[in-house]
C-alpha cells in the first residue's frame, strides 16, 4: 500500500495568514489615505467654495453700496432739480404777479382817469346844451319852467349812474340806459327845434349834439366796464381765435388724413403676414389646412381665424397646435435618454465584481474557469481550520455546490 506524506501546510498557512494581513493592512492603509485625501480635497473644495461665496457676497455688497450711492446721488439730482425748478416757478410766479400788480394798477388808474375824463365832459355837454333849452322853456310868467331842462340833463345822469350800479352789481342795466338815451333825445330835439326857430342852424346842431354826446360818452365808458366784467373779447382776440380755430381744424385734418394713411399701412401689413401664414400653413399642414377650410365654412367664418385652426389642428392631429404624434414620440424618446444619462451619474450604478467568491486559498479547478480558487492559489487544497476563513453565505454554498456539480460531471 502506498502512502504518501502529510503536505506541510502550516508554513503556508502562516504565509497566507501573513500575506491576507498584508493585504488587509494595505487595504486600511490605501482606504485611509484615500479617506484622508477625500477630506483634503472636500475641504479643499469646501474652501475654494466658501472663497468664492465671500468674493461674491463681496461683489454684491459693493454692488449693492454703489446702487445706493448712484440711487441717494439720483434723489439729490432730482431733490435739487426740484428745488430749482420750485424756486424759479415761484420767481415766475413773483414776477407775474408783480407784473400783474402793476398792471392792475395801470389799468386802475387808466380806467379812473377815464371815468373822471367822461364825467367831466358830460358835465360839459350839459353846459353847453342847457341855455338853449332854458331858454325855449322860460317865460316871465313862468320862470320856474327854467328847471325843465336841468331836470331832463339830471334825469340822464341818474339813470346812468343807476345803470352803472345795476353793472358792479350784475343786475339787468339795459332799461336805465334806454331811458337814459331817451332822455337825451329829448333834449337834443328841444335844442335843434328851438335852435332852429330862433337862432341859427349851427346853434341848433351844436347844441343838440352837446345834448346827446354827453350820455353817449358815458355810456360807452359803461359798454367797456360791462364787456371786461362780462369777459367779451375784443374785435382784434375774436379775429384771433377764428385765425387758430381754423389752424387747428387744418391741422387736425391733416392728422386725421396721416392717421388714416398709418391705419391702412398696418392693415395692409397684417393682410400680408395673414397671408404669409395661410400659404405656409397649407404647404406644412395640408391635411388640417383642408379640414380647417372646411370647418371655417361649416362655422360660416369667411377665413381661417385661429380658434378654427386650433379646433381643425385637434381633430385631425389630436393634439393642440404644435404637437402630434411624432412630435411626442421625440419628447418622450429625448425624456427617456435625458433618464438614461441622468442615471449614469457616478456612484449611482451598482460595480459589478467579477468572481466575488474567488478566494485565495483554495486551489483552482481542473480546467480554466472551474472552481472558486484563485489563479495563483495553492496546488493543493490546504487543512481548514474554524475561523480561517469568512463563512459563505447561503447563496454562496449553493453556487459552489452546483459549481461542483457541473466540474464533476
Amino acid at each position: 500500500m502506498t502512502t504518501f506524506a502529510e503536505p506541510e501546510t502550516e508554513p503556508q498557512h502562516d504565509m497566507a495568514a501573513y500575506a491576507l494581513a498584508a493585504a488587509e493592512a494595505d487595504a486600511i492603509r490605501t482606504a485611509a489615505e484615500a479617506e484622508a485625501e477625500a477630506k483634503r480635497i472636500k475641504a479643499a473644495e469646501e474652501a475654494r467654495r466658501q472663497a468664492i461665496a465671500n468674493d461674491r457676497a463681496e461683489l454684491k455688497l459693493q454692488q449693492e453700496r454703489a446702487r445706493h450711492e448712484e440711487v441717494q446721488a439720483e434723489r439729490a439730482r432730482k431733490r435739487a432739480a426740484e428745488e430749482k425748478a420750485r424756486a424759479a416757478e415761484a420767481k415766475a410766479a413773483a414776477a407775474e404777479a408783480e407784473a400783474g400788480a402793476a398792471q392792475e394798477q395801470r389799468v386802475g388808474k387808466s380806467a379812473t382817469r377815464w371815468r373822471r375824463t367822461a364825467m367831466a365832459f358830460y358835465v360839459l355837454c350839459a353846459a353847453v346844451a342847457l341855455p338853449l333849452q332854458i331858454s325855449f322853456f322860460y317865460t316871465p310868467e313862468r320862470p320856474y319852467l327854467a328847471l325843465a331842462p336841468v331836470l331832463i340833463e339830471v334825469s340822464a345822469l341818474v339813470l346812468l349812474i343807476g345803470a352803472a350800479a345795476a353793472v358792479t352789481a350784475g343786475r339787468a342795466h339795459w332799461h336805465y340806459r334806454l331811458i337814459a338815451w331817451g332822455c337825451a333825445f329829448v333834449a337834443a330835439a328841444i335844442n335843434i327845434t328851438h335852435g332852429l326857430d330862433a337862432f341859427d342852424t349851427a346853434t341848433a346842431i351844436g347844441t343838440a349834439l352837446a345834448s346827446v354826446a354827453g350820455p353817449g360818452v358815458w355810456d360807452l365808458h359803461e359798454h367797456g366796464r360791462i364787456a371786461r366784467k362780462e369777459g367779451r373779447r375784443t374785435l382784434r382776440q375774436r379775429a384771433a381765435d377764428r385765425r387758430a380755430a381754423k389752424r387747428a381744424a387744418a391741422e387736425k385734418a391733416a392728422a386725421e388724413v396721416a392717421a388714416a394713411a398709418e391705419k391702412a399701412a398696418r392693415d395692409a401689413e397684417v393682410a400680408a403676414r395673414v397671408e404669409a401664414l395661410a400659404k405656409q400653413r397649407a404647404e406644412l399642414y395640408p391635411e388640417v389646412w383642408a379640414h380647417a377650410l372646411r370647418l371655417a365654412a361649416a362655422l360660416g367664418q369667411e377665413a381661417v381665424t385661429e380658434e378654427v385652426w386650433r379646433q381643425a389642428h385637434v381633430n385631425v392631429e389630436g393634439a393642440e397646435p404644435g404637437e402630434d404624434a411624432g412630435t411626442l414620440r421625440t419628447r418622450n424618446a429625448a425624456a427617456r435618454r435625458v433618464m438614461a444619462a441622468r442615471s449614469e451619474a457616478p456612484g449611482e450604478r451598482p460595480v459589478k465584481i467579477t468572481n466575488a467568491q474567488v478566494v485565495p486559498q483554495i486551489p483552482r479547478g481542473p480546467r480554466q474557469g472551474t472552481g472558486r480558487g484563485a489563479r495563483g492559489g495553492p496546488p493543493v487544497r490546504g487543512v481548514r481550520r474554524k475561523g480561517d476563513t469568512a463563512p459563505y453565505s447561503t447563496g454562496a454554498r449553493k453556487a459552489a455546490s452546483e459549481t461542483a456539480k457541473k466540474a464533476a460531471s
